[in-house]
């Protein structure tokens, strides 16, 4: 088959979950025998503006045929331009499907719908319910939501709990595809204990996008309370929050026992994960967390809000507070500080034998038929 995926912002990346799975489900689907062009959206890495210095523009990433649309640099502006170019321009693409991701592209499904071209959608999560987008932009990201429940041949959810949005409000079936999740490579502490002065054990590891809500500030709020050793890692890049990062930025700066690293990858990722006493999510809203599922293959012990997404995820692996809740959060989190922490093994083995791309590529590819 020859297949189109639209709707995030460039691979390779790590910006967010969703150019992870855009990745995955790419290039695991040229191993399958398909062919796949990815539609990126040309401007900065958001999270880390000297990530992609030095690096030339992709043509081709194993195998995946890379098509890079030109948009304006302007919040709102360059994702509505990204959309509907890349929908024109893939409607000479002679594909068999287009696989559109996230709500915000979907608001130019009608393109590829008054020609007739088959059209499944992945909905990452209820991105109009994140506190960075304002009026115009919550609006428009709604409309998409309203145009892929009208025009999407198959939709694609993450979670039950936005299945059951979806036939609540709309009477609109989707299917239900959890993320996957690699068997991950264990570092011991090097980069990170030159850069940071990081050891195994001795920290508690926040890795997310610096969003409002991630949650973080509840989890610097409840971390200064506790008398404790051990340090807080935040790790991560913002997105269209500046205002935000700064208020973090101000709050970390407040406690000597928080490190802020900016965003991270490759080996000194690795290194953050394989070596952290937990890994703490502490969010309002969520799609499917890919750091959760990441930091549960390295086994780390996790601690995250009570919302439906995160305990969907991690099961009975893992301790809950209740949301925006910051005297839970610090009574829990002491708790865990103060007591024996549960086996890597089996939380790690409970990831990676539920949470498998081959099992998602193998059900995506069935609704690509279908």
């Amino acid at each position: 088959m020859k297949i189109a995926m639209i709707g995030h912002k460039r691979i390779p990346s790590r910006e967010g979950g969703v150019e992870i799975v855009v990745e995955e489900l790419a290039t695991r689907l040229i191993k399958k025998g398909h062919q796949v062009d990815v539609y990126n959206r040309r401007g900065k890495n958001v999270q880390d503006k000297n990530v992609d210095k030095g690096k030339k523009k992709l043509k081709n990433y194993k195998g995946v045929r890379i098509i890079t649309i030109p948009t304006i640099n302007k919040k709102g502006i360059d994702a509505l331009l990204y959309s509907f170019f890349s929908s024109v321009k893939a409607l000479f693409g002679k594909y068999d499907v287009l696989h559109y991701h996230a709500e915000g592209s979907c608001a130019m499904l009608w393109i590829p719908h008054l020609f007739k071209k088959k059209i499944v959608v992945t909905i990452h999560g209820l991105d109009w319910q994140r506190s960075k987008w304002g009026g115009f932009a919550t609006k428009y990201i709604k409309f998409g939501e309203k145009l892929a429940v009208k025009y999407a041949d198959k939709i694609i959810v993450l979670s039950k709990g936005v299945q059951q949005y979806f036939k609540d409000t709309y009477n609109r079936d989707t299917v239900f595809i959890p993320n996957g999740v690699n068997k991950p490579t264990l570092r011991e502490a090097n980069i990170i204990k030159e850069k940071y002065e990081l050891e195994k054990d001795n920290y508690i590891l926040f890795l997310a996008r610096i969003v409002p809500e991630k949650g973080l500030h509840y989890l610097i709020e409840a971390f200064k309370q506790i008398d404790t050793d051990k340090k807080l890692v935040i790790a991560g890049g913002a997105s269209h929050t500046n205002d935000y990062l700064e208020k973090i930025k101000k709050m970390a700066s407040e406690d000597k026992r928080i490190v802020m690293t900016g965003f991270v990858q490759g080996q000194e990722l690795e290194e953050l994960y394989s070596n952290c006493y937990l890994y703490c999510l502490p969010s309002d809203i969520e799609g499917m967390p890919l750091s959760l599922l990441e930091a549960m293959s390295y086994g780390c012990n996790c601690l995250v809000s009570d919302i439906e997404e995160n305990v969907q995820v991690t099961g009975e692996y893992a301790n809950i507070f209740k949301k925006s809740n910051v005297e839970d959060l610090k009574n829990v989190l002491y708790n865990m500080l103060c007591n024996e922490k549960r086996k890597k093994e089996e939380i790690s083995n409970y990831a990676l034998e539920k949470y498998n791309w081959d099992l998602v590529v193998q059900e995506t590819e069935k609704l690509y038929i279908q």
